[in-house]
């Protein structure tokens, strides 16, 4: 198995011109909002955070938004917004494809500007709608959690990342402008386990990855934290007991991927396993897990 201690090949550059550039236009568009929104992945909380946004954001009010929640271990979502809650100032669990929870985002927001409003009110200020910038990193339901906030379609979606590569100001309602950016990451990431996360959750696109050594590293999570999955989709037993490459080889097996020449076929048995991750067909799964801090630490 090649690159099996790091899913992803040396070459890859993880900070391409399209994204420096959006994140000089977030910073710019800064100043013209009131609170920024940024949706993170339920099932990778921290790793899905752009630990830039705690500078590009600074003294700006924000809502941190949990999606994708129908595909992430509910129990472990709640442990998630519980610690948000006591650290931030808002948080939220949604599935934006459903609209899930979705409906309490604007009076999340709505709280936080209650002081803004009174001094507004007091100096004889109203009628501006209050400017909401949402942001993320790639292919984490940016685009679709405005459309359901708009009641329609009013940004660009697709199930990959870097769909959106401009800003777009959509109202919502009579009351509120939000500003759909660009989703990006950042130069690099802390560990090669937060690639591994990223990827596995599709917001590094598919072809860059080394599908045999993320289908292992996926399994060994999956071994420790859900072997009972493991037993119910794939027949695989005493899965704690194997490695991540044994258990793919079974998978393999049991799902007849085999090569022409009798040998299990690894590289297809990944891309089958991982796709059926990314589907949800494996249940409500939590790649991290809450122990502890807050999602910037």
């Amino acid at each position: 198995m090649k690159n099996a201690d790091r899913p992803w090949s040396q070459e890859i550059q993880w900070y391409p011109g399209h994204m420096a550039k959006a994140r000089r236009m977030i910073e710019e568009n800064m100043k013209l909002v009131d609170v920024v929104c940024e949706i993170c992945d339920a099932r990778i909380p921290r790793s899905s955070r752009n630990p830039d946004m705690e500078a590009l954001a600074a003294n700006k009010r924000r809502v941190i938004v949990l999606n994708r929640k129908d595909l992430a271990d509910p129990v472990e979502t709640g442990k998630w917004i519980k610690s948000l809650q006591e650290t931030e100032t808002k948080a939220i669990a949604c599935d934006s494809r459903s609209r899930k929870g979705v409906a309490s985002f604007l009076p999340a927001v709505e709280s936080l500007l209650q002081d803004r409003h009174s001094a507004e009110k007091e100096k004889g200020l109203v009628g501006r709608k209050p400017r909401i910038m949402v942001v993320g990193i790639p292919n984490v339901g940016k685009s679709s959690f405005i459309n359901q906030l708009a009641g329609r379609k009013a940004t660009v979606t697709g199930d990959r990342p870097g769909v959106t590569r401009g800003k777009q100001w959509i109202s919502v309602g009579a009351k509120w402008e939000l500003m759909d950016t660009p989703g990006i990451l950042w130069p690099k990431f802390d560990s090669w386990q937060v690639g591994a996360f990223l990827a596995l959750t599709n917001s590094i696109k598919n072809e860059i990855l080394d599908y045999e050594a993320l289908a292992v590293y996926f399994l060994e999570q999956m071994k420790e934290a859900y072997p009972d999955r493991l037993q119910e989709r794939y027949h695989v037993p005493a899965a704690r007991e194997r490695t991540g490459e044994e258990i793919l080889q079974d998978i393999a097996r049991n799902r007849g991927c085999i090569s022409s020449g009798g040998e299990p076929d690894l590289e297809r048995a990944s891309r089958m396993l991982i796709k059926e991750y990314q589907d949800g067909k494996l249940g409500k799964l939590t790649l991290e897990k809450y122990n502890g801090g807050s999602l910037g630490t």
